[in-house]
């Protein structure tokens, strides 16, 4: 990458800068010999499609499995197979004294044996703690699979399938930790890592707001916290964070880390590569195959077992267990009944209300309505089309087309937005409707996704606006923005000068909201209830470029191509991560701040009391309190 820091001093990163050696050459090149063959058989599949012959063909899978059985055969008579058969098998029973039962599980009574509940929390003021309730633990039959390495496939292959997917967990676990995501702790178990329970519980886990207390004003702007008065530019697609001017001039940014692009480039090849390995394709199909079928013959055995636990569970079953739905756009998070009952009703009831301006001319719900040639009364659940069924699978296009209420923009714009003539009324209406319903069920929870383009840096403001306004805020919600990939459309419309201004577009007024919260105290509050992001587009478009650490960096790009789906990721990635370090270090920041304040505070209220003729002697708890604060 040209520019991953400037100045003279490099960024810190979280993972050592990579060397490219001949092994991540040779991969890279695999992948770009992959990324080519994707490309020649998407423009060759529709001309071939008659002619092409299934892959389950029984002639080739009778050659396949003669090849692989010769092959086997071959190998079982060397010496170097049996070594490494003896040591696969220490390393199976290692891993197997991970997850096997202790001898109490298997030579237990066949009754339940009673199992201590979870201690219930103390709270404050209490003086007994309730003793735990022991509750039967099910006795399942468990499967082992035992002998060689189990893996259906030659030595030589297994063997080089467990050094790819091992490499590919590794990645993963490293952009999870950088991500502060929780990585799974039997994984790292299985990938050999010792430190796994003695890491500090607050370095890894990411920081998330708490929702405020039923007599707090969720809509409260004056508890944001004082300006820090940084400076932030954006060099090479990623935000830079500086004290001051000079430091600016300097090109002295903070040490805020993000991913660096040649590492990422050559772990995405290591992954291109992957996926086109031919031992390790087969071993995951023959993997997920047994897990399948262990999966069938422990529900055959235990299927009552697990019956009987989930019957005496009291005040538990489906409709009483918490639920949460991440993945549902805020504009789909009503059903079709409900759009359709909504529209009738505000048609009923305000006709004539002013809903649109178009060339300078008010129009009324009524127009509306009669421009479409359509009387909302004859509106039905089908007529509505807003139902994504099977037709939709595969078919984006199809997909977005639901969007639009009887295939009418005019009414997406007036009901599914919020930004219109009416600040998004309509829309928030039907949202805090859907908000009710879910705080009355008391176990449902959603994660509605809402849009952010890229088009303007007024985005951000006039939705943090709607959503304050409109007093939106639900307990049982909170958001995630998601950013179309659309910057072609933009970029053909004249719209946006480069790639780098929609990046700026979406994460510079973050920046700005996180540094001066005093100035932008209704994005600041907004993004108290934002969990994530999540780029969307339709996958099974192909871009025609691979991207690498030779593609033009996002300052750069202005001409009308769409940048592929990994360019995407990797800078929407960098500018996350830069942000999640800033927003961490601006809260102890700020708690620094606030400690101090408040113990100024109690100082001076000290001094006040002495000076007015206050003695210890009258509130010895409250001088004690004062003077265990005093520096």
């Amino acid at each position: 990458m040209e520019t991953p820091a400037p100045g003279s001093a490099e960024m810190p990163r979280q993972f050592p800068k990579l060397n490219i050696s001949e092994v991540d050459e040779q991969v890279r090149l695999l992948a770009e010999k992959v990324f080519a063959k994707v490309l020649r058989e998407e423009d060759s599949k529709d001309a071939l499609s008659l002619f092409t012959v299934p892959e389950d063909c029984p002639i080739g899978q009778k050659e396949a499995k003669e090849r692989e059985l010769q092959k086997e055969l071959e190998e079982q008579k060397s010496v170097e197979t049996a070594k490494r058969k003896k040591s696969f098998k220490m390393i199976r029973s290692q891993s197997l004294s991970l997850q096997m039962p202790t001898q109490q599980d298997w030579k237990g009574p066949p009754t339940a044996s009673p199992v201590m509940s979870p201690t219930t929390p103390v709270l404050p003021g209490t003086t007994s703690q309730p003793t735990p309730v022991p509750y039967a633990m099910p006795e399942f039959q468990r499967v082992t699979i035992s002998g060689d390495y189990c893996a259906g496939i030659t030595v030589e292959d297994y063997e080089q399938a467990a050094k790819s997917l091992a490499k590919a967990l590794m990645i993963r676990e490293k952009y999870a930790r950088l991500a502060y995501h929780r990585f799974p702790r039997t994984t790292a178990q299985y990938l050999g890592h010792r430190r796994v329970d003695t890491t500090p519980p607050e370095e890894g886990l990411p920081d998330f707001h708490p929702p405020p207390l039923p007599q707090e004003d969720p809509y409260c702007l004056d508890n944001a916290p004082p300006n820090l008065g940084y400076l932030v530019r954006m060099q090479g697609g990623i935000l830079f964070v500086y004290d001051n001017k000079k430091m600016l001039e300097h090109q002295e940014p903070h040490s805020l880390p993000y991913p660096d692009l040649e590492t990422y480039t050559v772990d995405m090849s290591h992954i291109l590569a992957l996926i086109t390995d031919g031992p390790t394709k087969t071993y995951c199909h023959r993997r997920l195959n047994f897990l399948e079928s262990k999966f069938s013959l422990h529900e055959m055995l235990n299927e009552m077992s697990e019956f009987k636990e989930l019957k005496s569970n009291p005040h538990r079953d489906f409709y009483n267990v918490r639920k949460v739905d991440t993945h549902i756009h805020a504009a789909a998070c009503m059903n079709q009944k409900h759009l359709l009952r909504f529209i009738k009703h505000t048609y009923q009831t305000e006709p004539d209300r002013t809903v649109a301006e178009k060339r300078g001319r008010k129009i009324t719900l009524r127009q509306v309505f009669d421009s479409l040639h359509m009387d909302p009364y004859d509106l039905t659940v089908d007529s509505l089309d807003v139902h994504a069924g099977r037709q939709t699978f595969h078919r984006f296009d199809k997909f977005n087309s639901k969007y639009n209420p009887v295939g009418a923009s005019e009414l997406r714009d007036l009901y599914l937005k919020t930004e219109n003539y009416l600040g998004g009324e309509y829309f928030a209406r039907m949202v805090k409707e859907v908000a009710r319903e879910l705080e009355e069920s008391k176990y449902q929870y959603s994660e509605p996704r809402l849009s952010i383009y890229g088009r303007s840096p007024e985005e951000w403001p006039n939705l943090a606006r709607w959503f304050i306004q409109h007093k939106v805020y639900s307990p049982n919600m909170r958001w995630i923005i998601q950013v179309p990939r659309i910057y072609d459309i933009f970029r053909a419309k004249k719209l946006l000068p480069s790639f780098g201004k929609m990046l700026e577009n979406i994460f510079l007024p973050l920046f700005e909201a996180t540094i001066n919260p005093q100035d932008h105290q209704e994005l600041h509050l907004f993004l108290k209830y934002v969990t994530g992001f999540d780029s969307v587009d339709d996958e099974s478009k192909h871009s025609d470029h691979m991207f690498s650490d030779k593609s033009p960096s996002p300052d750069i790009w202005t001409s009308e191509q769409n940048p592929p789906y990994s360019y995407y990721l990797y800078y929407m990635y960098a500018n996350i991560m830069v942000l999640n370090n800033l927003r961490r270090r601006s809260k102890s920041f700020w708690d620094k701040i606030i400690i101090k304040k408040d113990l100024k505070e109690m100082i001076f209220e000290r001094q006040m009391l002495l000076r007015s003729g206050w003695r210890s002697d009258m509130r010895p708890y409250a001088m004690s309190s004062a003077s265990c604060l005093m520096p």
